[in-house]
């Protein structure tokens, strides 16, 4: 155990260390507009799903890893949001926001790991269910934010949300779950389509009713419900 759990922090580490110096680099050298910076920072914590599920052997060993994560980064955070100029720098809307968003997202990596990994045994599923949200959150944000003229008005929305971004992230969500089925396998062509479009759909009907961020937590789960469900009805 603890030599797997070594050698996947270690991936993890380098990973981590090359793809944050490189976008806070860039970030400090380069004008990038904030919202793009704020995506980039999404995508970096989206990528080390792909370590917890491919540099681990373990799927319980991934699990406890994503949470030994939260416990030894969220002191550092603690300290590092006291210097000058960081929610500046990490593009935080509020104090205490990139706290929030590790605790929520690592524990959300250990559920889905633990139950598309370790119930099922298929680390695939695991990875189709965090893009399916992930993915179709940063193209949800970027376009409404630039291209999202007609709002979505709902008593049960935030009232934010446009027609133009729940559109890309059913689009992004679509091709990121067609994408790794495909590598994945073991379905026709039809099943492709069909749980791709259904788990689209779902994903992005819970990030238009998700308030307070909490789409990082219900858009994952709900997509990892309907993909592990889907895949197994269809005989994957």
């Amino acid at each position: 155990m603890m030599q797997e759990l070594i050698h996947g922090y270690a991936v993890l580490s380098i990973y981590f260390a090359v793809v944050a110096t490189i976008a806070l680099t860039a970030r400090l050298l380069i004008k990038i507009p904030d919202e793009i910076f704020r995506k980039t920072l999404h995508f970096i914590l989206l990528g080390s799903i792909f370590v917890f599920v491919f540099a681990f052997d373990t799927w319980w060993i991934s699990a406890i890893g994503a949470i030994l994560f939260e416990v030894i980064v969220y002191p550092i955070l603690l300290v590092f949001e006291h210097l000058k100029n960081f929610s500046e720098l990490t593009t935080e809307r509020k104090k205490g926001e990139l706290k929030s968003s590790l605790l929520l997202v690592f524990t959300m990596f250990a559920v889905v790991i633990t139950v598309s990994w370790g119930l099922l045994g298929d680390r695939y599923l695991v990875v189709a269910s965090i893009l399916a949200w992930g993915v179709g959150d940063a193209f949800a944000a970027l376009v409404g934010k630039k291209y999202g003229k007609h709002k979505i008005h709902d008593k049960h929305t935030d009232g934010k949300k446009s027609y133009e971004g729940t559109t890309a992230m059913f689009i992004s969500s679509f091709f990121s779950v067609a994408f790794v089925l495909t590598a994945r396998g073991g379905l026709s062509p039809i099943s492709y389509i069909l749980i791709s479009v259904v788990t689209a759909a779902v994903s992005a009907i819970a990030e238009l009713y998700s308030k307070n961020g909490l789409d990082t937590v219900i858009c994952p789960l709900a997509a990892m419900v309907v993909v592990d469900t889907l895949t197994l009805a269809f005989g994957g």
